[in-house]
């Protein structure tokens, strides 16, 4: 052993030396107190840490799971979307790299203008790109000297676009952002071209022109478009008939995924601004406009409204009412009547989708199922809706129909003036005896265009609702 070596001791027995073990000082109970507290908060650290990640990286939670996940919040004048990172937050020239393709504006030909988009025109064009077939596409293009801001949103729309690939979504062939043949070239979102445009106008167009089950099949494609939209946990927020494309083939595309702006309170479509942006009232859920919150439980009730739209063939939602007093007939219970010929299984529907409680409305997916039924089944929708009485008020003080004196101003306000000769001549003087018109009698008026009689007797029961309250029956002889 050396100088240093601690002593052994060692006996000898049965031919076999056994060593004592050394003698070693007893570490103190601080020190072992330590060292478990040191363990301890290090798996904690780590713990915490886990599930950060985790909850960075786990994909949208499920509906059936009745969270608020796909909840969309204003705040400081931005909307957040779960596909998107919110606009300031990032590079939106990444986001656009990342889901779009660029394509070469030597392969854009721009043949005429079409209409006209927030950002700027909307054009017809052929999309020529070698050893590919010339294809029509629809172009939107940015205004010149559009700000950051503008152009921003402009490009989150294509980001958002160019992640969706449904037959019932609208399809990003993709945009032009550089190579520019000419130094003024705006930045342009390329898309599909749909022959027949936005729903609505195709609608108000073709009044009358349809049967049942061809709308229901527009419907179910809207449906199945907005369920896709739903499973990949994207919240619409501006599903309206006007935001719903339609091609040669009557295939309805859910369409406009750009972020909502601020307008004023009383526009012709509908829009109510907040601090965070607009709401598009005719079409949104009472807690949306409330809360300022999205689910896709809040689509779903604007997906009534636009089975309304559609029924009605583009007839505007509330008619020629303000705002503020759709939001408060809508608080106190008033749903949208049945449309003139409505099935009562459609009509049904769309209460379904309207319930209060978010809670109760059917998820995307069991509406699509219901259309699929009716397709299966027409006669589910032989029998037509009649007003319910439950769903018809007294909406006093605000009565905004019946607080006309005359015929005159009611016609003038439902747009349907040309008629006002032809009512004061029968003898209708108040709008107590308008009240009393039937289809019939209109026929009689000389208003034998069925968009006319649908939207003046749409008019009447509502007159009639508002008159005589929600225990007003219908006798024999009205419009049903």
């Amino acid at each position: 052993m050396g100088d240093y070596s601690d002593p052994l001791q060692i006996k000898d027995g049965d031919n076999q030396l056994e060593k004592v073990e050394l003698e070693q000082p007893m570490p103190s109970v601080g020190i072992i107190v330590g060292s478990i507290i040191a363990v301890f908060l290090c798996m904690s650290i780590a713990a915490i840490m886990i599930i950060i990640l985790l909850k960075r990286n786990r994909p949208q939670c499920s509906e059936t799971k009745g969270g608020d996940c796909d909840t969309l919040h204003y705040g400081h004048g931005e909307v957040t979307m779960p596909l998107f990172t919110p606009p300031g937050s990032e590079d939106p020239n990444q986001a656009v790299r990342e889901f779009t393709k660029e394509i070469d504006s030597s392969h854009i030909v721009i043949e005429s203008v079409i209409g006209g988009g927030e950002f700027g025109d909307v054009c017809k064009g052929k999309l020529r790109i070698p050893r590919r077939m010339e294809m029509s596409v629809a172009i939107k293009t940015l205004k010149q000297g559009a700000n950051d801001k503008d152009r921003m949103e402009f490009l989150t729309e294509a980001s958002i676009m160019g992640q969706f690939d449904d037959p019932n979504v609208i399809y990003l062939e993709g945009v032009v952002t550089k190579n520019f043949v000419f130094a003024d070239h705006p930045i342009m979102i390329v898309t599909e071209y749909m022959l027949n445009g936005s729903l609505d106008t195709f609608l108000r167009n073709n009044d009358g022109k349809f049967t049942v089950i061809q709308l229901v099949g527009m419907m179910r494609g809207i449906a199945s478009g907005m369920s896709y939209l739903s499973e990949m946990g994207y919240v619409h927020r501006d599903l309206a008939a006007r935001n719903i494309l339609i091609n040669e083939n009557l295939v309805c595309k859910v369409a406009d995924f750009g972020l909502s702006r601020e307008i004023d309170l009383d526009t012709t479509d509908g829009a109510y601004t907040t601090k965070g942006g607009k709401i598009p009232v005719r079409w949104t859920a009472p807690e949306a406009i409330a809360f300022r919150k999205f689910t896709s439980a809040s689509d779903v009730w604007s997906y009534g409204v636009v089975m309304w739209e559609i029924i009605s063939y583009g007839e505007r939602p509330y008619w020629n009412w303000s705002n503020q007093y759709v939001i408060q007939a809508v608080e106190r219970g008033f749903r949208l009547p049945p449309p003139m010929d409505c099935p009562e299984a459609i009509h049904q529907l769309m209460l379904d989708c309207w319930q209060k409680e978010r809670g109760n409305r059917p998820k995307m997916q069991q509406v699509v199922r219901s259309h699929d039924k009716f397709i299966r089944a027409p006669e589910l929708l032989k029998k037509i809706a009649k007003p319910r009485a439950d769903l018809l008020m007294d909406l006093n003080p605000v009565n905004e129909v019946s607080r006309f004196n005359n015929v005159e101003g009611w016609l003038i306000s439902i747009k349907m003036d040309r008629y006002i000769q032809n009512f004061l001549n029968a003898g209708y003087r108040t709008m107590e005896q308008v009240s009393t018109i039937t289809s019939r009698d209109l026929e009689t008026l000389g208003v034998t265009l069925i968009g006319h009689q649908k939207k003046i007797m749409n008019s009447i029961q509502t007159l009639r609702a508002q008159l005589y309250g929600p225990h007003f029956q219908v006798s024999e002889g009205f419009l049903v």
